[in-house]
């Protein structure tokens, strides 16, 4: 049974489909997306290659094409490519039917309170790597986003909030929720073993990372072509 790549199909099809609605009009922007898409999946990709080989998680081959690449079966490259589309797809819904501005001031302060959490417990738990990699990383780049105080960290905040909901489904299938056995599984070695269902805790914080990541380079293309970005506050 070929479930992960299933899961593929059904993270992508609905943003896809709604990608040329009239309103959103999301097609119109794929060319600041994918520059982004691609940047934010190179360094994903190494971090996966290097923790895949360092035994840190890996992939149950029973739910696989088994076709691999750098030691990565095909659909965990997908997976940075339909979840960060479906993602974004999100947060370009967040903008055009949310009130701008929401949160006023708050996001730079949540920011940098997450970002000082986030990097302390990368310090207390060096010892786990994914803890530690995946804390400290969103911590880091949190600080910046606080620094800048760039006008769409506010709809990030909440493009994120509502992303949990499809994360904890897709995620929780990936983890082993509603199957008999995990398509990716976790040493526990290296990560704090609390589990949100079946879902690792750090999942949430790298999923955050990862959206992120592509929001940051989405902004910043989307500003180079013209395409009415966001600007710096």
């Amino acid at each position: 049974m070929k479930l992960y790549l299933y899961i593929h199909l059904f993270t992508i099809a609905y943003p896809l489909a709604q990608s040329f609605e009239w309103r959103l009009k999301y097609y119109t922007k794929w060319k600041a997306l994918f520059p982004g898409l691609v940047l934010t999946a190179a360094f994903f990709i190494v971090w996966d290659v290097i923790f895949t080989d360092l035994g840190v998680w890996g992939f149950n081959e029973v739910y696989l094409i088994g076709f691999y690449i750098f030691g990565l079966p095909i659909e965990e490259w997908l997976f940075f490519v339909t979840v960060p589309f479906a993602s974004v797809f999100i947060y370009e819904c967040v903008l055009f039917f949310f009130k701008r501005n929401l949160l006023g001031n708050s996001p730079k302060y949540i920011a940098a309170a997450l970002s000082v959490v986030l990097i302390a417990l990368s310090l207390i738990y060096s010892h786990r790597l994914y803890t530690f990699y995946t804390f400290l990383f969103t911590g880091i780049l949190l600080v910046w986003h606080s620094y800048k105080n760039f006008s769409y960290l506010g709809d990030f905040l909440i493009a994120y909030l509502l992303h949990l909901i499809p994360f904890f489904l897709v995620n929780g299938v990936l983890t082993g929720s509603w199957i008999e056995e995990p398509i990716v599984w976790y040493n526990d070695v290296e990560n704090l073993s609390i589990r949100l269902g079946t879902i690792p805790i750090e999942d949430s914080i790298y999923s955050m990372l990862l959206l992120l990541m592509n929001i940051t380079f989405y902004e910043y293309f989307k500003n180079r072509f013209g395409l009415n970005t966001l600007q710096p506050k």
